[in-house]
């Protein structure tokens, strides 16, 4: 299989999975609904966000706007990279496939900004959205928000009373709750960071 073909098929699989899994967990799940799966380390809990990986936010409607519309640029932008690495055959094939990987999240997350809006109801707390519901989505055009579920509090304690400013309030390591699509991003940019930043400056 050539470097092109294991691109598009990995690009293709991420994406699948990270679908599928959105739209189970939006059909499924009521807003904040959480199942434990194994021993309340990993827990699948239902949220979402209007703003980037993790659950980070800025601004409001006009900032969503605005963070759907880089998205778009900055992938359209990726997969011009992509495409034009793919062409050549100097490049490392973990580098394409770490790019691949990037690009992949990128897109599953603006899926949703684009589309989920328009194809589903609002998700409520103990209220199951419905897909393209009769009386319309919930948001127009680049303004739906990204559905997460991955949630892994691997260490759940408190802060020593004598700690500086947190003594004695909760501690949870992880707390951010993810999708497939931003575990993809954060695991291709840790793969270039650690075995492919030659390629990075040798691209310049």
């Amino acid at each position: 299989m050539t470097i092109a073909k294991k691109s598009f098929a990995l690009i293709f699989l991420i994406l699948l999975a990270d679908q599928i899994i959105k739209i189970w967990i939006k059909t499924s799940f009521y807003l904040g609904e959480e199942v434990p799966v194994f021993d309340h380390w990993f827990i699948i809990h239902f949220t979402e966000n209007n703003g980037m990986a993790y659950g980070i936010e800025f601004g409001k409607d006009w900032g969503k706007l605005f963070l759907s519309l880089f998205r778009i640029f900055a992938v359209g932008l990726l997969g011009y990279i992509l495409w034009k690495l793919l062409k050549k055959n100097t490049v490392r094939q973990g580098f394409i496939l770490s790019l691949s990987m990037i690009f992949a999240g990128a897109v599953g997350n603006i899926i949703d900004s684009l589309f989920y809006g328009l194809i589903f109801n609002e998700s409520q707390f103990y209220q199951v959205a419905k897909f393209l519901p009769a009386d319309g989505g919930y948001a127009p055009l680049l303004h739906g928000k990204v559905v997460d579920m991955l949630y892994f509090p691997l260490i759940h304690t408190h802060y020593p009373a004598w700690f500086p400013f947190w003594g004695g309030q909760e501690f949870i390591f992880f707390r951010p709750v993810f999708n497939i699509a931003d575990a993809s991003i954060t695991i291709g940019v840790i793969l270039i960071l650690l075995f492919y930043r030659k390629e990075i400056l040798s691209s310049k």
